[in-house]
């Protein structure tokens, strides 16, 4: 295969990790870090009513559309009623109703939501509004003020800003003093500013929400001013003029509906109630997958029952060994037995810990070799030999594990989870190298191996890494990228450079 169809088949392979990669973190906010968790909020409506004897139907306003948020869950919590969620002309509506109730009545809305940048209002651009049927003397009061304010502004968010500083003067001119004459409270100076807007032909309506804090026991909803511009809805503080919403508001219902209607009952009051939890953030990257119909996580690792996902959380991770195992060979030209058998070794340490697997690897290997030496004077052929290695290596294991055992060491009893295969293959061609090219040779060699395991071990028990393997495994394909250009590599090992720096000098 010529150079050109490697290089392109590495590139492929590596934009292909790297855009499912991009897409999963950037778009569905799979987290790129351990550990990490998402501050959850959850808002708790709690609506108090006394029913008379005789049927109930009750109309709460839930929320529809906040930028910056994504709902995790909702849920109802109530008895014997019948609930459905719906939109009406205010938005979504949580309605309850129920044959016949009686006495003092309670009934629960709860709703999970967290922060998403990527969350963006969708609403849609209304048309202008009418001029507002307004009676003299405000009449003329209204068109006085929408006057002078465009006078004074340039566009549609400096006549908001205007018009809230000139509503909120603490000495307002004759026609302000007329119009706020009768205004006590935020959502009348918003109702206010609402109809002076519309008379300026300028969509506007009041949005309630909180601002998200820690845990609230009695949570008043806040009211803002949102205005259209033909492009976008802005939010203004009707109170200062101030345009944008306090940090991590978040907004409950719009409009001047009141929040919640109950036929049938009398002395409603609604109570919120606030509280601050941490989740998981693969969790909710997971739920958001799902809300969204999202085929791709079907094929991803948590797709798989809990106890298969443990067993590929350790196998995804054989790849990263089998990296270390390449740049150890090919680029620092480190001798070792086998292909991948530092690889298998490094497993076993995730289990024995580094120092006493390292322990426990030399003793075996060096008593399994001390036999294999023994057998050869029996001459046996390579079969049979390759099989009493094999038994001699069980047997020292289980030798290893029973004087652990009473020594009060556990350690020695993981000596079980070293892959005896791999250690009587090692010792088999120690034992070799050992006769053919003499023991320097086979000594190093062994050294390189157990190095190789080591350096695999560090790799593999990253926690960061093996967090990204298992959350993004299309990251392999990067790796795979990486290795098939190292397949490449003709150029010179590290300790080549030393070795021939003799003849470098020459």
């Amino acid at each position: 295969m010529k150079h050109k169809t490697v290089y392109v088949l590495a590139l492929l392979l590596a934009a292909a990790g790297l855009s499912l990669f991009l897409y999963k973190w950037q778009l569905l906010g799979f987290p790129i870090t351990e550990d990490r968790e998402t501050p959850v909020w959850t808002i708790e409506a709690a609506v108090h009513f006394e029913s008379g004897p005789g049927s109930i139907k009750v109309n709460l306003l839930v929320p529809t559309l906040t930028p910056g948020f994504r709902v995790l869950n909702e849920n109802p919590v109530s008895r014997e009623y019948g609930f459905n969620l719906n939109y009406g002309s205010s938005g979504r509506e949580a309605q309850w109703a129920v044959r016949r109730a009686d006495g003092p009545q309670a009934l629960y809305y709860r709703v999970s939501v967290y922060q998403d940048p990527r969350s963006e209002q969708s609403d849609t651009t209304p048309p202008f509004p009418p001029a507002p049927v307004i009676e003299e003397p405000f009449k003329t009061a209204v068109d006085v003020i929408v006057s002078d304010v465009r006078e004074q502004s340039a566009d549609t968010a400096s006549f908001t800003t205007e018009l809230l500083h000139r509503l909120n003067d603490r000495s307002p001119d004759p026609n302000v003093q007329l119009l706020m004459s009768n205004v006590s409270s935020s959502t009348q100076l918003v109702e206010t500013a609402t109809t002076l807007l519309a008379a300026a032909r300028i969509p506007a309506r009041m949005v309630h929400g909180f601002p998200l804090a820690g845990r609230q026991r009695n949570a008043p909803p806040v009211t803002f001013l949102e205005i259209h511009d033909g492009d976008q809805w802005r939010y203004f503080n009707p109170r200062t003029g101030a345009e944008g919403l306090p940090p991590h508001f978040f907004i409950w219902w719009r409009g001047n509906e009141p929040l919640v209607g109950v036929e049938g009952g009398s002395s409603v009051r609604v109570d919120f109630a606030i509280q601050q939890n941490h989740v998981d953030a693969v969790a909710i990257a997971r739920t958001h997958a799902s809300q969204d119909d999202i085929r791709i996580l079907d094929f991803s690792l948590y797709s798989l029952p809990i106890q298969t996902q443990a067993v590929y959380s350790v196998l995804l991770m054989i790849p990263i060994g089998a990296l270390v195992m390449v740049l150890m060979r090919n680029f620092v030209g480190i001798e070792a037995f086998g292909t991948f058998m530092p690889v298998l070794i490094a497993l076993a340490f995730r289990e024995t810990q580094l120092l006493w697997g390292i322990i426990l690897f030399t003793l075996l290997v060096a008593l399994g070799l001390t036999i294999r030496f023994l057998l050869e004077r029996l001459r046996l052929l390579l079969v049979p030999r390759l099989a009493s290695v094999l038994i001699v290596v069980v047997m020292l294991m289980l030798l290893i594990s029973i004087v652990s055992n009473k020594l009060g060491m556990d350690t020695g009893l993981s000596v079980a989870l070293f892959p005896m295969v791999i250690i009587a293959m090692t010792i088999e061609r120690m034992s070799v190298m050992w006769e053919e090219r003499g023991p320097a040779d086979a000594l190093r060699a062994a050294f390189g191996s157990l190095l190789t395991a080591v350096f695999s071990y560090i790799a593999m028990g990253l926690n960061w890494l093996e967090h990204l393997i298992i959350t993004f495994p299309e990251l392999l394909l990067v790796v795979l990228a990486f290795v098939v250009l190292a397949g490449r590599y003709t150029g010179y090992r590290l300790l080549e450079l030393t070795r021939f720096k003799v003849l470098a000098k020459g």
